[in-house]
């Protein structure tokens, strides 16, 4: 198996400090996953994003930051994620689940580490240290955890909208609403004006855009659908905290639909994947949005002005630009 950079710097790194271990547990790496499972390790995983989830081997345990370490692991291998917090959550679990003696190596680019790494490790680990760089790699090391209780899920009141929003650690966004949301949201009555029986946010993060819309919409069934753990918490935890029936999937965009199935679909889609900019989950999405939007149906994105996108969307029926920051870009298509 042809392990990146990253991931040979990490297993280097615990092949150098003994390499021996009867229980490892990797995050957000599926391909290191996979290499340390093949050495006949009994190896726990997890993966945000359900897309990495599906690619780990079957012999690899699946698990998740809300439930219990067991048996507790001795080695943590880590990708480094984008967002502090989601480091802050895992480091947390970690520390919280594992054996004392858990050696953790967390691996990443060079050039998108961050003082602030060491800064969150450090409040989970005693003893906290980097490796040398070696092709524009590095890995940050930690031992000695020290746990503490969870600080993970928050959440925040946003009196302005009457909800409270909740968030994990890998959460888009956190706990706030995020500009391009915001625009959207200032579209809603718009969007709720045109009769649905079933509506989708895709993409739905921390869960604002498909609780307004099930608020918004009685009657309504709203499904939301987001391919990150840490999103599908999130949303589920906002519908509960303000009373609202959502029905939430895992899944990578469109999958859960039946054809010809939806009125109204609505997104705030990402363009990155991690550190990478990355567009083709989403305009997968919006091809496949032909086959689960009913003729009439609504497809309602807002998108960073600078992407190309509206020629994508003109591809699944009559497109308007409804309003535009310097920012951010909201259009509603109309499906054939």
């Amino acid at each position: 198996m042809q392990l990146d950079p990253v991931d040979r710097l990490v297993l280097d790194e615990w092949d150098a400090a003994g390499g021996a271990s009867d229980r490892v547990v990797v995050v957000d790496a599926p391909e290191l996953a996979a290499e340390v499972a093949a050495r006949g390790v009994p190896t726990l995983a997890f993966c945000d994003d359900i897309r990495d989830e599906r690619r780990l081997p079957h012999a690899v345990t699946v698990v998740t930051p809300d439930a219990a370490l067991s048996p507790a692991p001795t080695v943590a291998l880590l990708r480094l994620p984008k967002a502090l917090g989601a480091l802050d959550e895992v480091a947390g679990w970690l520390a919280r689940d594992a054996d004392p003696d858990l050696a953790l190596f967390a691996g990443g680019r060079i050039k998108h580490l961050t003082r602030g790494m060491n800064d969150v490790l450090a409040r989970h680990f005693a003893e906290v240290s980097a490796s040398l760089g070696r092709q524009k790699s590095r890995v940050l090391r930690g031992r000695r955890p020290t746990p503490a209780p969870a600080t993970w899920p928050r959440s925040r009141r946003h009196d302005d909208l009457d909800l409270t929003v909740s968030a994990h650690g890998a959460t888009f966004a956190g706990a706030a609403v995020d500009p391009g949301t915001r625009l959207l949201l200032a579209s809603l009555d718009a969007i709720a004006r045109d009769p649905a029986e079933r509506a989708a946010d895709i993409g739905s993060g921390n869960g604002v855009i498909a609780a307004l819309l099930a608020r918004r919409i009685p009657g309504a069934r709203v499904d939301a659908v987001d391919t990150s753990w840490a999103g599908v918490e999130a949303t589920r935890e906002t519908a509960a905290a303000n009373g609202l029936d959502l029905a939430v999937h895992r899944d990578d965009g469109l999958a859960p639909f039946p054809d010809h199935s939806l009125d109204l679909v609505v997104t705030n889609p990402p363009f990155h994947v991690g550190t990478a900019k990355e567009s083709t989950a989403t305009l997968a999405m919006f091809a496949d949005a032909a086959r689960v939007l009913r003729p009439g149906g609504r497809f309602w994105c807002v998108f960073n002005s600078h992407l190309p996108w509206a020629r994508a969307l003109g591809d699944l029926g009559p497109t308007r630009i409804v309003t535009r920051s310097p920012k951010y870009t909201l259009t509603r298509t109309v499906a054939r």
